[in-house]
This record gives C-alpha cells, structure tokens and sequence, in this order.
C-alpha cells in the first residue's frame, strides 16, 4: 500500500516498467515507487501558484515516458521533463498562461521524438489547442488551435469573434496509430458551455475527434 499525499480527486494511470510504477499526485506532482515494495524511489514535489482555475479540482490523469525521462502536464499549465532515475528536473517549459485560465490536467502522449500535450480551461473563455514538444529540448515543434481563427476552414461555423474564447479544449489523452503517423484526440465543449446565444453554428472543433498528422 502506498499512501497518496494529496487531498484532491486522485485520477491518475499508473506507468510501469523496469520495476518501477510511476504515478502522479494531485495537483502536479509524481511518484517513482518500487514495485517489490511499495516504498518510493523518489518524489517531485511542484509549488503550484494561489489561485490557479480548475473547474473540476486540481486533478492529475498520469505521466508519458521516453528514453530516460518521464513527462507530466502541471495544473499551472507547464510541461515538466523529469529524469527518470533520481526524478530531477530536465527541462520545464510553460504551455500556456495560467492567469489566462489555461490549466493542464491529462497524461501526455510520448510518440517518436515528440511529447503531445493537450490543454484544459474550456469553462473559463480559452481557446483550445494541441502542442507538440521536442522530448530532449522542450522546444515547441507544432501547435493545433482546436478553433479555426477568422481565415482558416472552420471559422465561418462561429458567430462573430466568438471563435477567440471558443474553448474546443483538449484535456484527455488521445492516441497515436504508427502506420497512418495520425493523432486521433478528442476535443471538449464549446465555450460558453450551456449558453450558446453568443457563438451562433457548429462551433468546429469542439466536440469532435480530429485526426492530425503526428509529424506537422
């Protein structure tokens, strides 16, 4: 038996291998734990800002893992790479801004190269997006905005500029298929949820499952 030490909703999906299960604690923090045992390897403890937005509780759904690192999305919506050994910190790039309403609470995607990451925040006015990260540097190698801006295909399915806090979030973890090199991810409400007076249409994408190419 191993003991969570956060007091929020626990959700997340244990990652085992090589003897160790690694899982995270709410809000924004991860365990290594030996898998003979139960006892831990090693914890990262976040210090996560007052104030941060959560419509839901300040969840955590798991870690991805690539190479020797293991990755987790934080509540204050960054991307965190973690060396898997002793669970130092490698890299910690920030996705997007809290003080926005942009919070991140699913697992990541680790595919080839890359580190998929969705974002949450859909009840709060954001605009929803899909992020791919180097897993070596954290550089930003692509963003999907979920909401087609004035111009692109899609666009015309929102009334007015509705479109800029559309939501169309992205905060479970989608799926990756190696032959077709295809993201499959599921998209969140439209924004605002219940009223919809103000964004007239379809409002694509939000609701949808939409399929990307894993490469651009």
């Amino acid at each position: 038996i191993y003991q969570v030490r956060g007091r929020q909703h626990f959700e997340t999906t244990p990652l085992v291998f090589d003897g160790v299960m690694y899982i995270t604690d709410p809000p924004s923090d991860v365990t290594a734990l030996d898998l003979r045992t139960g006892r831990p390897i090693w914890h990262y403890r976040r210090n996560i800002p007052p104030g941060v937005p959560a419509c839901c509780g300040q969840v955590n759904r798991g870690v991805a893992a690539l190479g020797d690192q293991i990755f987790v999305n934080t509540i204050d919506a960054h991307l965190v790479a973690l060396d898997a050994r002793t669970g130092r910190v490698r890299w910690d790039v920030e996705v997007a801004d809290w003080k926005l309403a942009y919070t991140m609470t699913a697992a990541p995607l680790a595919i080839k190269d890359k580190i998929i990451v969705g974002i949450a925040g859909a009840e709060y006015g954001v605009r929803g997006f899909l992020d791919a990260y180097d897993s070596k540097t954290g550089q930003r190698l692509w963003r999907f905005w979920t909401v087609p801006a004035a111009g692109e295909a899609g666009n015309e399915t929102w009334s007015g500029d509705s479109w800029k806090q559309g939501g169309a979030t992205t905060w479970v973890t989608g799926s990756y298929d190696p032959v077709l090199n295809l993201l499959y991810w599921g998209t969140g409400n439209p924004g605002p949820d219940y009223d919809g007076s103000g964004r007239l249409g379809d409002n694509l994408y939000s609701d949808c499952v939409i399929a990307l190419d894993a490469d651009t």
